[in-house]
């Protein structure tokens, strides 16, 4: 069984960032031949000879197992509850085992907002799988998607390059909070250094000193914390640290010196050279407009 939809995007909707072209859901019993007909002009394929699109697709398997290969991956075997992305100009073929079958959905876009993505590093042909396991969002989201594409409303594109970036943002920071959460004890050390760091921000507290107390070596601790944040240990500190400067300036009338000080920047001049970076103003062009 297949259901599909395929959908044009004129110039203007090019301009928003990412455009979807098709949307479907299909399912594959055991035996069942494969791919099946049905498909648009330029999306049907031969397994053992694969195809090229100009076009990003993710797709999710709900159930079934399967085998993804691409021009960058030999070969990846895919299961229930991975998504896999096929990226435009790469060679790629893929198809279900044949004793199990599959049960998938697919959306297909393009457009610079997610080539920035790709080249940015967020996403890779080095990368196409992600095992997020099942989610009913994800389900949700493919048949929004979906029943959107069917109606076909005035700026319907738009609400489905909205549902894409959605799709990619939950793949991208579930599987990474998944790989992560398999340390339990590094995620508790973190969540407890940053509570550490967020409760001292007018103290004199170190870095150093707060790897310390975690029990661990002050490199060991930055790159764990950087894996888990994205930030160093000490960017966290300094930006919650000009975040509570901007609060101090709004809400009280302490002078510029007094909060530099307060909050244990270097000097003044140090604290307005790191807060204009920051917020792209200077501490007193922000104080006179509030």
């Amino acid at each position: 069984m297949q259901i599909s939809k395929y959908l044009l995007a004129n110039e203007r909707d090019a301009l928003w960032g990412l455009t979807v072209s098709t949307v479907g859901y299909e399912e594959i019993g055991p035996g069942d031949p494969y791919p099946t007909r049905g498909h648009a002009d330029g999306y049907y394929f031969d397994v053992n000879r694969g195809r090229v699109l100009n076009e990003y697709q993710l797709l999710y398997l709900t159930e079934g197992e399967g085998v993804f290969h691409s021009a960058t991956i030999r070969e990846a075997a895919i299961r229930e509850g991975d998504l896999f992305l096929l990226f435009p100009g790469e060679w790629h073929s893929y198809h279900p085992n044949p004793k199990t079958g599959w049960k998938s959905y697919w959306i297909g876009f393009k457009g610079h907002n997610i080539d920035c993505r790709v080249e940015a590093g967020f996403l890779s042909p080095q990368k196409p799988v992600y095992h997020v396991g099942f989610s009913d969002e994800i389900v949700r989201l493919y048949k929004e998607a979906y029943q959107s594409a069917v109606i076909e409303a005035a700026y319907s594109q738009q609400l489905m390059a909205g549902i894409v970036n959605h799709l990619i943002g939950i793949m991208y920071s579930l599987e990474r909070n998944i790989q992560l959460s398999r340390n339990q004890t590094h995620v508790d050390m973190i969540s407890r250094a940053r509570l550490r760091i967020r409760e001292a921000l007018e103290s004199d507290l170190t870095i150093q000193q707060v790897a310390e107390e975690m029990g661990v070596s002050y490199s060991n601790f930055r790159k764990l914390f950087k894996e888990h944040t994205g930030l160093s240990p000490a960017t966290y500190q300094q930006d919650l640290r000009l975040q509570r400067a901007k609060e101090l300036l709004s809400t009280t009338t302490m002078s510029i010196k007094e909060i530099a000080y307060r909050l244990n920047f270097e000097s003044p001049d140090y604290f307005s050279a790191k807060f204009k970076i920051k917020t792209g103003r200077r501490p007193s062009e922000l104080r006179n407009t509030t």
